[in-house]
């Protein structure tokens, strides 16, 4: 089985509701993940929207996640070091935390949720970007799976 990753807020391609947008409550959508394959020390999760005008723009960076995680509950806090161990970094809009869609009016968006498996438990400091935790995971990436979602303004 392969690895899955999962919203009940919306379907792969699906349009993201306003309430996990920043037209709405601006809160990070619930997942969930499955088929994780052996060996998996820990995840990561970064989700980014590459339509944007001036190249992909990161909206969330989240690692350190447990090994035995198989979820993550809608609005998670934007708390540096949560309690379960895991971290966030500093998305563009210059934060920590997660940070919902709003393109600029026009044109439909995709936004990515990208989970990886990997093979170690990397102990990272809070607040890395999105590159600087994609250098930190090279080499340690078992499998990863993507959710996509849509919203236009």
């Amino acid at each position: 089985m392969a690895l899955e990753i999962k919203s009940s807020a919306f379907k792969n391609g699906e349009s993201i509701p306003v309430k996990y947008t920043g037209k709405g409550e601006d809160i990070s959508p619930p997942l969930v993940w499955s088929g994780v394959p052996e060996g998996t020390k820990g995840f990561a999760l970064i989700s980014d929207d590459p339509d944007a005008p001036m190249g992909s723009w990161v909206h969330w960076v989240l690692y350190d996640i447990p090994r035995d995680k198989r979820s993550l509950s809608e609005g998670v806090k934007k708390d540096r070091v949560s309690d379960d161990g895991s971290k966030q970094g500093t998305t563009d809009f210059g934060r920590v935390g997660y940070g919902g869609p709003y393109p600029p009016p026009g044109s439909l968006h995709r936004y990515f949720f990208r989970l990886y498996a990997l093979d170690a438990k990397l102990d990272l400091k809070p607040g890395l970007t999105k590159k600087a935790l994609l250098n930190a995971i090279e080499g340690h990436i078992i499998e990863e799976a993507e959710l996509m979602g849509k919203f236009k303004r």
